[in-house]
């Protein structure tokens, strides 16, 4: 098992202590770091919002490309028979009305802005792994799961949940699905034991409304224009405020639900439901969320690092500035 962070630690885990895990694959003898393993498994996805974003997108891309490449060609040569790697389906890309994803649909094209940050990782990391997919052997599996949550998952979906309000966009609605870290790595375990190539997405079977996910979490939501809120979002990465870039913000205002067809198809289910899985988040981020009454400025979105959640932090603090105002007239 190859990766960092909270998803790899969950991968590692599915097979009860019978696993040898890697932070990476070295550059010199790279095979003798798989001597003796018949399944590879590599994760992409840290689920580690600190650790994702460490270089500049080129240079991370070039890295990201020459590992996943040394991993596939150390798995060869020790004859391992399966290579699983574990990424999201944020590569499906996120916008208004966007229909459910099914395993079998193509990737949108993505323009340079959207492959900044994880979803350009992850394409890098699947096109090389799509090309090696050709070959008759070893057996290359990927896993586009929703999104994650789980025992110390840090991503911008859950720092989403950490601004005081939700972050809506004007005109759109954005149902919420999510995957629980166990049920991802329990996914990761039936598509070797069941021998399933190709690409499975992974996900709770319901999917929750905005006001079920209000209701839930006890928080009101703050709306935007699509353009105030990329705009807020973009502006505050150029001038380095949020290291994420804007277009991540597509993802906690535009739906991105999955299928997961094949997988269920194939007999599996997960244990826990979206419902189940926002209390999990919640629960997470609780003593995390900035309340209301506390000074709100730049400097505090830098602190939540995500772009959805620095721009409805920026923008309920409009809306209090607005009431306030409107109070004083």
């Amino acid at each position: 098992m190859i990766g960092r962070g909270p998803i790899a630690t969950a991968v590692a885990s599915a097979w009860d202590g019978n696993v040898r895990t890697l932070d990476e694959v070295p550059e010199q003898n790279p095979q003798d770091a798989l001597a003796g393993a018949t399944v590879v498994v590599l994760v992409a996805h840290s689920g580690d919002l600190v650790a994702a974003v460490v270089k500049g997108r080129r240079e991370r891309e070039a890295a990201v490309v020459a590992h996943t490449q040394r991993v596939l060609g150390a798995a060869r040569a020790v004859g391992a028979r399966h290579v699983v790697a574990v990424g999201s389906a944020v590569v499906h890309g996120a916008w208004t009305d966007r229909p459910q994803i099914n395993d079998a649909d193509p990737l949108p094209r993505t323009d340079d802005a959207a492959r900044d940050g994880l979803v350009g990782d992850l394409l890098a990391v699947e096109a090389v792994l799509e090309r090696a997919g050709r070959r008759r052997s070893p057996l290359v599996t990927v896993l586009r799961p929703a999104a994650v949550v789980g025992p110390g998952i840090d991503t911008f979906v859950t720092r989403h949940f950490e601004a005081p309000r939700l972050l809506t966009v004007r005109g759109s609605v954005r149902p919420w699905q999510f995957v629980h870290v166990d049920d991802l790595a329990a996914a990761v375990r039936f598509a070797v034991d069941h021998a399933l190539g190709g690409v499975l997405t992974v996900a709770a079977p319901d999917v929750l409304d905005p006001a079920q996910v209000e209701a839930a979490s006890g928080m009101r939501r703050v709306e935007l224009a699509a353009a105030t809120a990329f705009g807020t979002a973009e502006r505050l990465h150029r001038v380095g405020v949020l290291p994420a870039p804007a277009s991540e913000l597509a993802f906690v205002v535009y739906p991105w639900t999955v299928a997961a067809d094949r997988l269920r198809a194939a007999g599996w289910e997960p244990r826990w439901s979206s419902a189940a899985c926002l209390d999990v988040l919640l629960e997470g981020v609780q003593g995390r969320v900035a309340v209301a009454g506390r000074r709100v400025g730049t400097r505090d979105a830098a602190t939540l690092g995500a772009a959805g959640a620095a721009v409805a932090l920026i923008g309920t603090a409009a809306v209090w500035r607005q009431a306030r105002a409107r109070r004083r007239g």
